[in-house]
């Protein structure tokens, strides 16, 4: 059962215990049913509210909303990509959400999302590419070994069955700590020197890199036939990670493609040029990987959808476990029309000192 919020007070899911939560149901679990819910929801895309996210961009990074609303749930996040935070020793991405009635607008859940964010990204991935790599994939190169490589790896392994990494990074360090992380969770892991050495023999390439600047991860004698691409890092204007010659070879599949032309790896290509929506490809209103040479690619920037997929799944599986507090966040007045009167009983009481 979904949680109800009960008169002003708002379930929330702090950091301490989504991790409690992802944990108690296991995180490739988790994975597999929230790709399940981004399914479900994109196979009624039309259903729902659609805009590009609202950015606000300065040197350092970007703030971001990213709404949208079905007709019984509106939902929305907030998130920051600020890729030079790691040398003050804060993260690169926060964020927050909530998810509201339609009905009332009342809020029915408040959750961070940091975490939910990082897992809804690899379950898109790997939804996506449980429909574009290709048949039998079991090695996967993760170029970027940051905040969300593990996650990559964890949902490509629960919902395609990659087992084997070859990891680069920039920052051997990251490297370091990826490996360590995943062979703790059974990967067969090998650590590369450069990007071209981790590609080789990988059917799956995954990059995710945080700068902020037009930049080349991959270029075209890198990418053999039938590889797919989940290019996960180029998230925002003036942040690319493929040499353009690759996304020409390509059968490009992306989110929203208003939203994508303005911050994928698409932004190299002119306006009008064609792409794959993911939703048709569930709903198989179109193909997705066709044959064993075609190369796929997933540009993927994150669309709002699945951010309210992600707080669907959590309110209907919080409900039961306890993993939430209860906020005093909504104002709930004797009378509706009486709100200023709410602040002058509460004066009389004590509640409040008075001018």
């Amino acid at each position: 059962m979904p949680v109800q919020p009960r008169l002003n007070i708002v379930p929330f899911v702090s950091v301490d215990l989504m991790m409690k939560h992802v944990l108690a149901i296991g995180i490739e679990r988790f994975l597999v049913e929230l790709a399940a819910y981004i399914e479900e929801d994109f196979l009624r895309w039309p259903e729902f509210d659609k805009t590009p996210r609202i950015a606000s961009h300065s040197r350092e990074g970007v703030i971001e909303l990213m709404p949208t609303a079905d007709n019984a749930l509106y939902g929305f996040k907030y998130v920051n990509g600020h890729p030079r935070n790691t040398r003050d020793g804060l993260q690169t991405v926060t964020a927050f959400g909530v998810l509201s009635s339609v009905a009332n607008g009342y809020p029915l859940l408040m959750s961070e999302m940091t975490i939910l964010t990082a897992l809804r990204t690899a379950a898109t991935s790997a939804l996506a590419g449980k429909y574009l790599a290709p048949e039998g994939a079991h090695c996967m190169a993760l170029i970027g070994n940051g905040a969300q490589s593990e996650f990559q790896a964890m949902a490509f392994r629960a919902i395609t069955g990659i087992d084997e990494l070859r990891l680069y990074d920039i920052d051997p360090a990251a490297t370091e700590k990826c490996a360590r992380n995943l062979t703790s969770q059974g990967f067969r892991i090998t650590a590369c020197a450069t990007a071209e050495e981790a590609v080789q023999g990988a059917q799956v390439i995954t990059t995710a890199t945080a700068d902020k600047q037009y930049a080349t991860i991959l270029t075209d004698n890198m990418i053999g036939s039938g590889v797919h691409i989940n290019a996960v890092g180029g998230d925002c204007p003036g942040k690319t990670e493929l040499h353009k010659d690759i996304l020409t070879r390509s059968e490009i599949f992306v989110e929203y493609p208003p939203q994508t032309r303005i911050e994928g790896e698409i932004q190299q290509l002119p306006a009008d040029y064609p792409v794959t929506e993911l939703w048709e490809v569930f709903a198989g209103k179109r193909a997705g990987r066709n044959g064993q040479t075609q190369i796929t690619l997933f540009d993927s920037v994150g669309f709002a959808i699945e951010d309210f997929s992600a707080l669907r799944y959590l309110r209907d599986t919080v409900a039961d476990t306890g993993f939430f507090e209860e906020l005093d966040l909504l104002a709930d007045p004797d009378d509706p029309l009486d709100l200023f009167g709410m602040l002058l009983r509460a004066q009389k009481a004590g509640s409040t000192p008075a001018s």
